[in-house]
């Protein structure tokens, strides 16, 4: 892998870190503040075409790959994470899915509109009983041959993106029968919002992340098309695996953002602060706790860039996308906590970013696989687990 970006990803680089700082940081904080989705900042993704990165410009796309979208989450997240995650989310999960499982007709229908952000999409997996345990599914749908369409029953939690008002569907995943040895059917089925019988909750109350969208979802007799299925009957909890291996290098990418933020706030706070008559920034306590805070979002910037090379080379990369995952994860935990302490009482005040981005900081140690996940795959690809 050259370390160097191609011209083109450096400049989509340096667009997207205008955009963070010119028209994301200035505005952000109220919205986090008031729990309040930021519309015309996604708007504005959408005309930008991030939300169309990694997809083919005959459905809409920008024509790039995983390895643009990463660079656009890890600069947007460098300021915000909430319109980093609403980005993330969207292609990753709510996009993805129809262009790499989706027919003809189900890509022409839904990329062009979720490329330019017209609409959102999303991915209804998690489950209150279920959590890490996917295969454990509870929702239902089964095909009603009279009329042709699945009838969907369940509940779904902790879904990002799925009750905004530019929110158009949901792919859920549902048990559809029962194979010969017992165990569940699971499959995709495309719902789109405002379909009679499915219910969006209101926003969770949420430690981080306030500025993005989460819901709970249920499902009551929802009715919606045999066409809706997305990819094979039974082949859901494969394809959503595919999918999590992707967005763990788009996940990674953030929490590197996330982790840089940090370096870039505490630098900045270090050289501004004075105490005892000198900036903080001249104390070596200081510099030794900035430089390693450094190594470590370069070192998970290295880990998540690697993973992608591979993904887009069209190289095996599950053990590097998980790697890339629990190593940025932590750091972005690691380093919204030091940059806090530098910045003393002031890094309990909401005004100044550390303080956003501590709080947001946990959750990607646990959304798109916990980090003890990630210990289990890399074991496993190791060859330590049967």
């Amino acid at each position: 892998m050259d370390h160097k970006l191609s011209p083109e990803l450096e400049d989509l680089r340096r667009t997207v870190e205008e955009f963070a700082h010119d028209v994301v940081a200035p505005k952000i904080g109220d919205f986090y503040e008031r729990h309040e989705f930021p519309y015309e900042i996604v708007r504005e993704m959408g005309r930008m075409g991030l939300f169309g990165l990694p997809f083919p410009e005959e459905y809409g796309g920008m024509g790039g790959d995983y390895l643009a979208l990463g660079i656009a989450l890890e600069e947007l997240a460098r300021v915000d994470s909430s319109v980093a995650i609403t980005l993330e989310a969207g292609v990753s999960l709510g996009a993805m899915p129809i262009h790499l499982f989706g027919t003809e007709e189900q890509k022409r229908t839904w990329l062009p509109r979720l490329c330019s952000g017209e609409i959102l999409g999303a991915f209804g997996l998690t489950e209150p009983d279920g959590g890490s345990d996917a295969g454990a599914t509870r929702t239902t749908a089964r095909l009603d041959e009279a009329t042709n369409e699945w009838v969907i029953n369940g509940t779904k939690c902790f879904i990002t993106n799925s009750g905004t008002d530019i929110t158009g569907l949901v792919t859920v995943t549902a048990v559809t029968g029962r194979k010969p040895d017992g165990g569940p059917r699971i499959s995709a089925i495309i719902v789109p919002s405002g379909t009679p019988g499915f219910t969006v909750a209101a926003p969770y109350s949420k430690v981080g992340w306030n500025a993005s969208d989460t819901r709970e979802l249920s499902f009551s007799d929802v009715r919606v098309p045999a066409a809706n299925l997305l990819g094979e009957e039974g082949r859901g909890y494969a394809q959503f695996l595919r999918i999590l291996d992707e967005g763990r290098i788009a996940i990674a990418a953030l929490a590197t953002g996330l982790a840089q933020g940090c370096v870039d706030e505490s630098v900045a706070y270090a050289k501004e602060r004075h105490a005892f008559g000198r900036p903080i920034g001249a104390n070596q306590a200081i510099q030794f706790k900035i430089a390693d805070m450094e190594m470590k979002a370069h070192t998970a910037r290295l880990a998540w860039r690697d993973a992608a090379s591979r993904l887009v080379s069209g190289e095996p990369f599950k053990k590097e996308a998980a790697l890339a995952k629990l190593y940025s994860s932590t750091v972005a935990v690691d380093n919204a906590r030091d940059a806090t302490q530098i910045h003393g009482g002031y890094g309990f005040m909401n005004e100044y970013p550390v303080a956003r981005m501590w709080r947001d900081a946990k959750i990607l140690e646990i959304g798109e696989g916990t980090s003890e996940v990630q210990r289990m795959l890399i074991a496993r690809e190791l060859g330590l687990v049967s």
